[in-house]
C-alpha cells in the first residue's frame, strides 16, 4: 500500500461525521503534504473562457482527469489513482460510509475554479456511488470557498458550508437528499480541488476514468 493510501486511511479514522441534512464526513490531512504540493504544481492552467452557468458539464471538453495518460506523464497522478484503486482503501470507505464499491471504477478530476464559478444546488447522478472533494489551496482568502450543503426542501435552504482548508476533504454517498453546490460569491484566488468518485460499471464517459 502506498503512502497516499496510508495517509488517507489515517484521515478516515479521525474524520468528523455529520448527520444533517444528510450524512457527510469532513476530513483533515487527507493526502501526504508532498502529494498536495505535487498536484498543485501540475502544469495545467485554469479553464480559458470557461462557461459559468452553475454546472460543471458546461465545460466538459476542457476538464482535467487523472487518466491513464496523465498517470504516465505525472507520477503524482499515478500515486493518487493507485491509492484509491487499492482494495484496502475501498474496503475502509465501505465500512465507514456503507457504500457498495465492489463493481465500481475510479474517476478523479482536478479542478481550478476562478472568480465567477458557481454550482447550483444539485444531487449527483445515481451512477456515482461515492463522492469526495479534497481542497488544495492554502490561501487564507479562500477560507469561505468550501462546498455548500443544502436541505432537500424546494427552496434548498443553505445548512452549512464546509471550511475550505488546505488538504481538507468532504465525503458523502450520493443519494436523493444529498443536495450540495457552491453559491455565487467572490472567489479570491484559485480554488484548487480534487473530485474523487467511484462510479458504477454503467458509466459511459470511459475517457474520464483513472
Amino acid at each position: 500500500m502506498n503512502t497516499t493510501a496510508e495517509t488517507f486511511i489515517a484521515a478516515l479514522g479521525k474524520s468528523q461525521r455529520h448527520r444533517e441534512p444528510f450524512k457527510y464526513w469532513v476530513l483533515e490531512d487527507v493526502l501526504p503534504e508532498s502529494v498536495c504540493d505535487a498536484i498543485g504544481a501540475l502544469p495545467f492552467s485554469p479553464l480559458d473562457k470557461a462557461v459559468f452557468n452553475g454546472r460543471r458539464e458546461a465545460n466538459n471538453a476542457k476538464r482535467i482527469y487523472f487518466t491513464p495518460a496523465n498517470q504516465r506523464r505525472f507520477s503524482v497522478c499515478h500515486e493518487v489513482a493507485d491509492a484509491f484503486r487499492s482494495s484496502r482503501v475501498a474496503h475502509a470507505l465501505e465500512r465507514m460510509t456503507g457504500a457498495d464499491l465492489a463493481k465500481s471504477r475510479l474517476r478523479i478530476e482536478y479542478c481550478q475554479d476562478v472568480d465567477g464559478f458557481w454550482l447550483e444546488p444539485h444531487v449527483d447522478i445515481p451512477v456515482k456511488l461515492f463522492t469526495m472533494l479534497v481542497y488544495l489551496s492554502d490561501a487564507p482568502e479562500l477560507h469561505d470557498a468550501g462546498t455548500d450543503i443544502y436541505d432537500a426542501s424546494p427552496e434548498h435552504k443553505l445548512i452549512a458550508s464546509v471550511p475550505y482548508e488546505w488538504n481538507a476533504g468532504l465525503i458523502f454517498v450520493p443519494g436523493k437528499n444529498t443536495w450540495h453546490g457552491f453559491r455565487k460569491r467572490p472567489i479570491r484566488g484559485l480554488r484548487k480541488s480534487l473530485i474523487i468518485n467511484y462510479v458504477g460499471p454503467e458509466w459511459r464517459a470511459l475517457e474520464e476514468l483513472a
